[in-house]
């Protein structure tokens, strides 16, 4: 970044990054604009008839504290629930001193993103490796054989899978003689340059890869020589794909028999291959049992910690070590009290939020803490969350917008800029495809009064919980200047040092660009942490729910055949995502926003031509939980039976202070998704497969 007088004058890749080699994604141009958006809150706002005014710091933190307190004192812990949003996983402060200071509130209330798009790969890597972190990557760089499954990183740029620049990496597979298939609902971006794209019914991604598996096992094509001692359930497992013939699960998937033989011999033949999924095997009714047989099919197949399959990194902060220090190792350990869902990693549901908050009874949720995020426009059925925080006791958000979520706050915290705070990937480089660290210090200085969000925290947890100590005088000072001396940057320090990599953060200061730490490296016996250090292959609770699916499946695949054929049912609904408006939170950026209309309702021809359907004209789409009204492209980029609209829209709802968003206003997908369709074992929303109905409008 160029700065001149104060300002950024430019954005340009660093083609000395060992990683990125000079490119970067939309997200780090859009910064720029971001900071100098006028309607970017710069001080504190509280809440005033229907809307807000500036206080200045000490009113607003008082206000704050002092709500939340109150709410804590009548009616315990659990009545403070708190919600932390996607650029959480880009902030070095939240990631550390924010962590440990929103866990020391001692609520069960916990929420975040995590839910609506990961959980069930973290509790299937809990499963079969002993930590929700221990999440295997393709060796991208290596690979002669990548197999995409529910993922669009040319869009993502990976995700749980930290590559830049997907497009030359996809490109160099090809070009050395490798395969890349994508199987998916939709030809996506990433569908478009693989070898192959194979569409697969929405929700029936576990079916599809128990009969890969079959034919794995079948026809011998497991290489069990270097896995087959490590593990544990083998055997179950084989017997478990023994059901799952490509013959019965072609109506359930869509996938022809011959089809699956073809793609399993070719991957388990690969000499280095490897299997990722992402959200959309998460976005399902098993999306656990589909992050467990990506996983699986890598260990059968001989691909798991090998040289061009799915390897784990040794990233320079051991994110192992510090999500077990921080309590997030471990799953059904409390439930959610209203709908009896199972913690994974320390978090409940986002689904079931809503009905935290409005079913009355002891541990009732009356006050919420939102850190950068938006679950109204980000959570299933987002009408019903939005109309549950309408009736909170009490709510602070911390954020520089007021947007669809934080127009219900009583207080607004605004933290400062992301170019006003230095920077380091603890989450992301935890997952890359080559083991890189780089510190990157603030571009920008930070103004005088500004707070960054970690100290925000800090404010508010001492007038939470510490305000009533008779000590608190002499103790609150000396507190805060601790914390602020140590702060993120000094946290990151004694990570690093820690570390498997032993650096320091004066040797990353002293290399701007980044280091290359080499490439991935077998690390199962360094990074096992079951009983015995073996993995479980075949865990008996995800065998019993794979029986239970197949049964049900079979069920489902008779009604719908049972339905008319002229009927304006018979339609599923999936997401999709953009590459320049990857989230809500960047939709108030001119620069990533501006182009053709991008919040309009995919239909193959085949629907449309069935219920009587243009392109370009309005349609209805309905489902159990609401209605919106959208524009109609035609195309058979979708399978017959999808439908498709994109995430982060509907910025159209009262209160909403961000003009370039509302311009694109466009409909929110989850005012169509379901909070009654979750993964059953992870509690993960589903928010692919939703039956709707699409009908023309006047």
């Amino acid at each position: 970044m160029d700065v001149e007088d104060g300002r950024v004058t430019s954005v340009r890749g660093d083609p000395d990054d060992p990683m990125s080699r000079g490119f970067v994604c939309p997200k780090v141009v859009g910064m720029k604009e971001l900071h100098e958006d006028p309607d970017r809150l710069r001080q504190p706002v509280i809440r005033e008839g229907d809307g807000f005014r500036e206080v200045s710091w000490t009113e607003a933190l008082e206000h704050a504290g002092s709500g939340l307190r109150a709410v804590r004192q009548r009616h315990g812990k659990d009545a403070l629930a708190l919600y932390q949003g996607n650029p959480t996983a880009h902030n070095l402060g939240l990631l550390t001193v924010g962590q440990v200071v929103m866990r020391s509130f001692g609520t069960k209330n916990l929420y975040s993103a995590s839910s609506a798009d990961q959980a069930p790969q973290m509790l299937a890597a809990e499963e079969m490796f002993g930590n929700p972190v221990l999440m295997p990557v393709p060796d991208l760089d290596r690979t002669d054989f990548l197999l995409i499954v529910g993922a669009n990183p040319l869009v993502s740029n990976g995700s749980i899978m930290t590559a830049p620049n997907m497009k030359d990496r996809l490109a160099a597979i090809r070009e050395r003689g490798g395969k890349v298939v994508v199987v998916d609902p939709r030809r996506t971006e990433t569908a478009r340059v693989a070898d192959e794209h194979i569409f697969v019914r929405p929700a029936s991604d576990p079916c599809f890869l128990l009969s890969l598996m079959h034919v794995v096992f079948a026809e011998g094509l497991t290489r069990s020589e270097a896995l087959y001692g490590r593990c544990t359930g083998w055997a179950e497992l084989e017997a478990l794909a023994a059901e799952f013939a490509p013959e019965r699960t072609v109506e359930i998937s869509g996938v022809q028999p011959d089809v699956v033989r073809r793609l399993a011999r070719g991957f388990a033949g690969a000499e280095r291959a490897s299997a990722y999924g992402r959200v959309g095997i998460c976005h399902q009714k098993h999306g656990t049992l589909a992050a467990w047989l990506i996983y699986a099919l890598n260990v059968v197949t001989g691909n798991l910690d090998r040289a061009g399959g799915a390897m784990f990194t040794t990233p320079a902060v051991d994110v192992r070590k510090l999500v077990r220090l921080l309590g997030f190792v471990g799953h059904d350990r409390w439930k959610s009290r209203v709908r009896g869902y199972g913690e994974v990693a320390g978090e409940l549901p986002i689904a079931t939020l809503a009905d935290e908050i409005d079913t009355p009874g002891e541990g009732q949720v009356r006050a919420l803490l939102t850190c950068a995020g938006n679950p109204v426009l980000s959570a299933p059925n987002g009408n019903r969350i939005d109309d549950s925080l309408s009736r909170l006791e009490f709510m602070v958000s911390l954020d520089g917008y007021i947007n669809e979520t934080t127009r219900h706050a009583n207080v607004i915290l605004p933290p400062a800029s992301g170019l006003e705070r230095s920077h380091y990937d603890v989450a992301l480089n935890a997952f890359t495809v080559r083991n890189v660290a780089k510190f990157v210090a603030a571009p920008l200085e930070r103004p005088p009064g500004v707070l960054h969000d970690w100290e925000i925290l800090l404010e508010l947890a001492w007038r939470i919980r510490w305000d009533g100590w008779r000590l608190g005088k002499w103790l609150r000072p000396n507190a805060m200047r601790v914390g602020a001396a140590i702060g993120p940057e000094g946290m990151l320090d004694v990570l690093l040092r820690t570390g498997p990599q032993r650096l320091s953060l004066s040797k990353l200061r002293a290399s701007p660009h980044g280091l290359d730490l080499g490439p991935l490296e077998p690390s199962l016996s360094r990074v096992l942490e079951t009983p015995g250090q073996v993995i479980r292959l075949c865990p008996a609770r995800f065998a019993e729910e794979a029986r239970t699916m197949l049964d049900d499946a079979d069920a489902a695949e008779l009604a719908r055949r049972a339905m008319p054929a002229g009927s304006e049912a018979g339609l599923v609904l999936i997401g999709r995502r953009h590459l320049r408006s990857n989230n809500s939170w960047m939709h108030n950026t001119q620069a990533l926003v501006k182009g053709p209309e991008r919040c309009n309702l995919l239909m193959h021809p085949d629907d449309a031509h069935r219920l009587g359907l243009e392109a370009g004209g309005r349609v209805e789409v309905r489902s159990r939980v609401g209605s919106v009204v959208v524009p109609l492209e035609v195309s058979d980029e979708v399978m017959v039976g999808v439908v498709s609209l994109p995430h982060g829209f509907g910025h159209d709802r009262p209160g909403v202070a961000m003009r370039v968003a509302k311009q694109y206003a466009g409909v929110s997908l989850n005012d169509l998704t379901d909070d009654r369709m979750l993964d059953v074992m992870s509690g993960n929303a589903a928010f692919s497969g939703v039956p709707v109905q699409v009908r023309a409008m006047a």
